[in-house]
């Protein structure tokens, strides 16, 4: 595969989180790098944050790893052990089936940039830990922790 064209890699703004959990994703912009450039064993996306958007809800995976560098700018890593800056060159890594959820929070005037690496396991479940939602790959849809869908949107 050739050089990627950053400016043709289609932009996906927000979450598809259900409401009213996808609110602080609304100012977020991703794109899928490894997707454009065909890979299939592992996910790359360029993270747009503006100033007070959030990555994610706070989640952890139970069978795919995680790898964050902040590219531009500034953002909040929020984990169960509390709040850490990190800044351009700075990265932080979350190794799969550590239930200890982690977001990126932009809470500086300024856009941030990073780069999210991780896995693409069918199975793999996302447990959202502030909140009452998991996705579940077999239902290939959010639901309510005792399994309850959320309504589709």
């Amino acid at each position: 595969m050739s050089k990627l064209d950053l400016p043709t890699i289609p932009q996906r703004v927000g979450s598809n989180y259900p409401e009213p959990f996808a609110a602080p994703m609304g100012a977020r912009i991703r794109q899928c790098l490894g997707d454009a450039g065909g890979l299939t064993q592992f996910g790359v996306n360029l993270l747009q944050l503006a100033p007070g958007a959030w990555s994610s809800q706070r989640h952890w995976h139970s069978l795919e790893d995680e790898f964050v560098f902040v590219v531009a700018g500034e953002v909040t890593l929020v984990t169960d052990a509390g709040e850490q800056l990190l800044r351009a060159g700075d990265c932080a890594a979350f190794p799969a089936n550590r239930p200890d959820g982690h977001h990126l929070v932009n809470r500086s005037a300024a856009p941030a940039v990073c780069l999210e690496v991780g896995g693409r396991n069918a199975d793999d479940v996302s447990t959202y830990s502030d909140i009452d939602m998991l996705f579940d790959p077999k239902k290939d849809a959010y639901v309510h922790k005792d399994g309850t869908p959320y309504p589709a949107r």
